[in-house]
């Protein structure tokens, strides 16, 4: 976001109650986090402090974030190397029978991994899961 326009203060304003959402928008230079149930009550505040360089989360949401595992944080070290076939493959657009058929695996042992990198990097959607292979560079020269 900052690289797009420096001059540019931004605050989110989500229904995304997930704590990765919130560490991944402040990583990506957004100054402020509001929970839209909460927005009545905080959306000014985060205004007003990004407004002078400040930053503003919500409060449950960043006690959640601050007693969030580190491995929830969506390390590329911890997928098994078998797991990061399995994503690249997924991001590339491949269907579970086509990345069973290149691995030589079966289309049940493909969706056990799946669900193994959905719960270590904790996404859920495939939009998600290709999001993560691109910040990673997982799709570098594919």
């Amino acid at each position: 976001m900052a690289e797009r326009s420096p001059g540019t203060k931004t605050v989110i304003l989500t229904m995304q109650e997930d704590p990765e959402y919130a560490r991944r928008a402040l990583r990506a230079g957004a100054l402020g986090y509001v929970l839209k149930e909460a927005a009545d009550a905080e959306l000014v505040e985060a205004v007003r402090r990004a407004s002078v360089g400040g930053t503003y989360l919500n409060p449950a949401l960043g006690a959640r974030l601050a007693t969030m595992p580190e491995q929830q944080a969506g390390r590329p070290d911890e997928l098994s190397e078998r797991e990061v076939e399995v994503l690249r493959l997924i991001a590339l657009g491949h269907t579970n029978a086509e990345i069973g058929e290149q691995l030589f695996l079966s289309v049940r042992t493909v969706e056990t991994h799946r669900a193994h990198i959905q719960q270590k990097l904790g996404r859920s959607t495939r939009a998600e899961l290709v999001r993560y292979a691109l910040d990673q560079g997982l799709l570098d020269g594919a």
